[in-house]
């Protein structure tokens, strides 16, 4: 089915007036109705923010759903504002405006997100009454919306001083942006799956010998790591303290569809155990690669250099932080709580199973929980069909009109007109993918990390085929969130299909340092499981080899 013949039959419309463009970077596939309802509100509300904390000419943006499919629109400013913005865009660069931002991430937002997932992750939802669990129904979706507009406030915060050093350094040396962000490689120990509790894991099994018999036995691997949580000592007391960090965020995407870590098991134990085994990752070469770039800025500019490449490396791991300690896990515990839902109303045979409930609007589970009406069995199915149907592929990227012209940044005042540069600078290379014309067997995409690898292609289409990968694997899939990160150990090369050289699937393979070549737009259609490919991500090439 052609984009065109599912536009008609689905009738897209704009969700309202002006120009809204697809995200297929974030939303590859359509959400599910709780999501539609939650999202967008809080989405708003995070971004309008970060437009107005850095004074910004933009309001921030907002999202609409249509047929389950996310479109976004970039609000303006309002007039009568226009003359504050201008104000404090001047403090931005002047006061380095981020690092307030990054210090209440450090001291306050981060440290009272966790604290607050672990209350709610505390509580049993199978144990509590009909109405008790309503209740935690509402109070876990309560805390995803406030976590989403957490995840957005610090948008500009995470990308803004790298937009700002890709524009300098990238006018001082007409330097590629692939080749600029490998130098922020190291910068953010979360990108590589980094964590205290990962550390205290990895020394914990080093000192443990009976406890590395037990990772590495045979048999159901839910069983496993059960057995390796009721160990005695500090092995034990490591594991429980990693799965209860990691074991209900989403493994991949943002929606509560979408399976937690202890869902997939097998990928889990499999990646447990070469974080555990102490097997190298590619090293880095990141010193040497900073000192040939500065070489090639001129001299006059030299410390200036410095002064903005610290700046991007300070604030780069708030791009996959901000995500992985807010609503990631956040929807991860909402996913927990539906489940938990869907299992009692399918034992009433109100629904088939309990994943139907994921289906369901709050409102709808509610009602369902309580037994006060709700959709039927079937009707939940339609809409699960309908999500596992379609992709971002079949459905227009653009709705209403043409988007007006780009603001000319040459006629802003010098401080606004840097400002909106870095920002647009930073949100092409989030979003844009390459726009080479593919070959029958090569692809052509974007340099999002260096080496060149060949190994079969893995191609998956969703978390829930995650199990499927085997170690040296390529995984061909469309996009990737930070969540992912747990998992890019078992990987040779990554290819996806939609994001730039700051999406997060270029963020984690320079963090890990594995070959990766992004926004390919057609790998998941032109390549086939199990062939093998030729991952180039120095030149931003995939061959299908055979």
């Amino acid at each position: 089915m052609t984009a065109s013949d599912t536009s008609t039959e689905l009738r897209f419309e704009p969700p309202g007036p002006g120009s809204w463009e697809q995200d297929p970077v974030h939303f590859p596939r359509p959400m599910t109705r709780y999501f539609q309802e939650t999202h967008p509100p809080s989405f708003k509300r995070g971004t309008n923010d970060f437009a107005r904390f850095y004074g910004m000419l933009i309001d921030g943006l907002q999202i609409g759903y249509v047929k389950g499919f996310g479109y976004n629109q970039v609000l303006p400013a309002p007039d009568a504002e226009i003359p504050e913005r201008y104000q404090r865009a001047e403090q931005v660069f002047a006061q380095k405006l981020w690092r307030e931002q990054l210090r209440d991430w450090d001291e306050n937002r981060k440290p009272s997100s966790i604290a607050t997932h672990r209350e709610v992750q505390a509580v049993d939802p199978d144990a509590l009454s009909d109405a008790e669990l309503v209740a935690y129904l509402t109070r876990c979706r309560d805390h995803h919306s406030a976590m989403i507009a957490q995840h957005m406030r610090f948008t500009a915060g995470a990308v803004l001083p790298t937009g700002d050093f890709l524009a300098h350094v990238g006018d001082w040396t007409g330097l590629p942006p692939s080749e600029l962000l490998g130098l922020m490689r190291g910068s953010a120990v979360v990108s590589a799956g980094g964590s205290d509790e990962m550390e205290r894991l990895k020394e914990a099994f080093a000192q443990d010998p009976a406890a590395r018999v037990v990772l590495a036995s045979g048999g159901d691997p839910a069983q496993v790591l059960a057995s390796l949580r009721s160990l005695g000592g500090e092995a034990g007391a490591a594991v429980s303290g990693y799965l209860d960090l990691v074991g209900n965020r989403l493994i991949d995407g943002f929606d509560i569809a979408e399976p937690s870590v202890l869902e997939l098991p097998d990928a889990l134990l499999r990646a447990i155990r070469i974080a555990v085994s102490g097997e190298a990752q590619a090293a880095s070469d990141v010193d040497a690669r900073i000192a040939e770039v500065r070489a090639q800025v001129p001299a006059a500019h030299q410390a200036e250099f410095d002064e903005l490449l610290g700046e991007a490396r300070l604030t780069y791991r708030l791009r996959d932080e901000r995500g992985v300690y807010s609503d990631i896990w956040a929807s991860g515990l909402m996913r927990r709580a539906a489940l938990a839902a869907g299992r009692r109303v399918a034992s009433r045979g109100r629904i088939a199973t309990p994943q139907q409930m994921l289906d369901a609007s709050l409102d709808e589970m509610c009602a369902l929980v309580a037994g006060t009406g709700g959709p039927s069995a079937d009707e939940l199915a339609k809409r699960a069909e309908y999500r596992a149907t379609y992709t971002a592929k079949d459905v227009p990227p653009f709705l209403g009109p043409p988007a007006p012209p780009p603001l000319d940044l040459a006629a802003l005042p010098p401080s606004v007109g840097r400002l909106m540069r870095a920002t647009f600078i930073a949100l092409g290379h989030l979003f844009g993918s390459s726009q080479a014309q593919n070959e029958e067997k090569v692809l052509y995409g974007l340099a999002a990390s260096k080496g060149v690898y060949e190994g079969p292609a893995r191609r998956v289409s969703g978390p829930s085929q995650f199990g499927r990968i085997a170690k040296g694997d390529v995984l061909v899939t469309e996009s990737t969130t930070e969540a992912f990160n747990i998992l890019l150990p078992l990987l040779g090369g990554i290819v996806t299909d939609n994001g730039g050289l700051l999406s997060h699937a270029a963020i984690v393979s320079r963090e890990y340092g594995i070959p990766g070549v992004v926004g390919t737009r057609e790998a998941t259609e032109r390549i086939a499981d199990g062939v093998l490919v030729r991952v180039d991500g120095d030149a931003g090439e995939v061959t299908v080899l055979g």
